[in-house]
């Protein structure tokens, strides 16, 4: 009787021993398991991100006038102000859509007896770009994109007797290509260079003559700014 009291305690022990160690090898498990997934929703980044540039506007000043033969346009080079706003779909990949307006002065090339000044127009021209985003070089962050453009000419004005200047808005091609250097996990410093294709169909009158032609304006976007991922 004893020995199957003696036998009793032994088995009850022994099911306590294994309930204990299950208990303790949960309990080394649990941190384990949710501990990375804690650590990686707090230190991944928003895939949103924005910039402000400097931006240098530089034209190819190229164009024609159908009833002057041999004679082009020329545009003026701006400095202004660009927003951006960058949505990351994956650390690589990313779209961007590029905020700025400017004005271009206008005026002949090539008109015998002197150039005449044509107008000026302002231009707000948002360009939405794919991106591919570099990501093994640490702080360094190279990236380059594609995408298209849609320029909206607004507030023309004539000079020198010419009236009813119209710059038709117009659809063009971009690409683009930059880095950003990453200060901390939010702050960052960029440099960017898009090249816009665009091309556009003009008209304007001079003393009862009705001109018009094209305006192959192809700016070199160049800019300088601060990054913040959120």
């Amino acid at each position: 009787m004893a020995s199957n009291g003696l036998n009793c305690a032994r088995w009850v022990a022994g099911i306590g021993a294994g309930f204990f160690a299950f208990g303790a090898a949960a309990a080394d498990l649990t941190p384990a398991q949710v501990a990375p997934v804690a650590e990686e929703a707090i230190s991944s980044p928003s895939p949103w991100q924005v910039r402000v540039r400097a931006l240098g506007v530089i034209t190819k000043d190229d164009g024609s006038v159908n009833q002057l033969p041999g004679v082009g346009l020329e545009y003026s080079d701006t400095v202004i102000p660009e927003l951006d706003i960058s949505y990351f779909f994956t650390d690589n990949i990313a779209v961007e859509l590029i905020l700025g307006t400017t004005n271009a002065k206008i005026k002949t090339d090539g008109l015998t007896g002197g150039d005449l000044d044509v107008g000026k127009a302002w231009l707000l021209p948002p360009t939405l770009t794919l991106q591919y985003h570099f990501t093994d070089f640490g702080a360094f962050k190279p990236y380059v994109g594609a995408g298209v453009n849609y320029s909206m000419f607004y507030n023309q004005s004539e000079k020198n007797g010419f009236r009813n200047l119209d710059v038709e808005n117009e659809f063009g091609w971009a690409l683009q290509a930059g880095f950003d250097y990453m200060l901390d996990e939010h702050w960052g410093l960029n440099f960017d260079v898009k090249k816009i294709f665009l091309e556009t169909d003009w008209s304007a009158d001079l003393g009862g003559t009705k001109l018009n032609g094209k305006a192959k304006i192809d700016p070199w976007l160049i800019g300088a700014g601060v990054t913040y991922r959120f």
